[in-house]
């Protein structure tokens, strides 16, 4: 197992996308910690890992709130002395034209998904540079971060922004082995993903199939989804790479929809 006694904190993880890359980790042999804005969830899903022989926790965190990130995240370090591992995976997103948006809900967008990357990014580093630990930090991308989309604007800007903010920790953690790099998919079959698909129909005027077959999946090689075990598969790859050699990176999984 490649990630064996490694503790991986997975934001927004009790489902969809970061559900996946958790369970990932666990059958690879990390400690994984399920942090969601739900704690219910949270613990569900932890009970769930536990139930197949991995070690896991359920935590509540708001990613936008400073103190609850900072509290979650010194749980994990009393529990189990560190963190190896932060996947930044918790997203939102909102359908509009710029023209009619909302400056609260461009915020809400920017705050979850480039302010909670920042928080959490933060309070993990202070304890992976503790005597130069060491560590590896993955955002969340999407093709979105280097593609723009209609009706997207705050999350395209937002996704963005990650690029700016993985290279910079790449080029300051460094010094105290941290890796850092963004993964970035494709559509993939989640529930954020799916309540797009009618709110891109209404404004486009089309029906929903045509979302699907015209807009999502248009440029890929196959007209397929990205799926959760290939967003899951390359978390592992890169939390599990073993030097310096790839960091500061962006690695796009999506069918080829975007090739770099």
């Amino acid at each position: 197992m490649r990630l064996t006694n490694k503790v991986a904190i997975v934001t927004g993880s009790a489902r969809g996308i970061g559900r996946a890359i958790a369970e990932g980790y666990a059958r690879e042999g990390a400690r994984v910690v399920i942090a969601d804005l739900d704690q219910q969830s949270a613990a569900a899903a932890a009970t769930e890992l536990e139930a197949t022989g991995a070690e896991a926790m359920g935590i509540a965190m708001d990613v936008t709130d400073e103190r609850a990130v900072d509290t979650g995240v010194q749980q994990v370090v009393d529990r189990w002395g560190c963190v190896d591992i932060l996947v930044a995976n918790a997203g939102i997103q909102h359908i509009d034209p710029l023209d009619k948006l909302d400056f609260s809900d461009w915020r809400k967008v920017m705050a979850v998904h480039l302010d909670g990357a920042f928080l959490v990014t933060r309070a993990c580093l202070q304890h992976m540079y503790v005597n130069d630990r060491g560590g590896c930090i993955l955002y969340m991308g999407s093709v979105h971060s280097k593609l723009a989309s209609p009706l997207k604007a705050p999350y395209v800007a937002a996704k963005h922004a990650l690029l700016g903010l993985c290279r910079s920790v790449a080029k300051e953690g460094a010094r105290h082995g941290v890796r850092s790099n963004v993964i970035c998919p494709g559509f993939v079959r989640t529930p954020l993903v799916d309540k797009q698909i009618p709110e891109q129909a209404r404004e486009l005027g089309i029906s929903e199939e045509a979302v699907i077959r015209d807009v999502m999946l248009k440029d890929t090689v196959d007209g397929e989804f990205t799926t959760l075990e290939d967003v899951a598969q390359l978390a592992i790859d890169l939390a599990a790479f073993p030097s310096a050699a790839l960091t500061g990176q962006s690695v796009v999984v999506s069918h080829g929809w975007y090739m770099q």
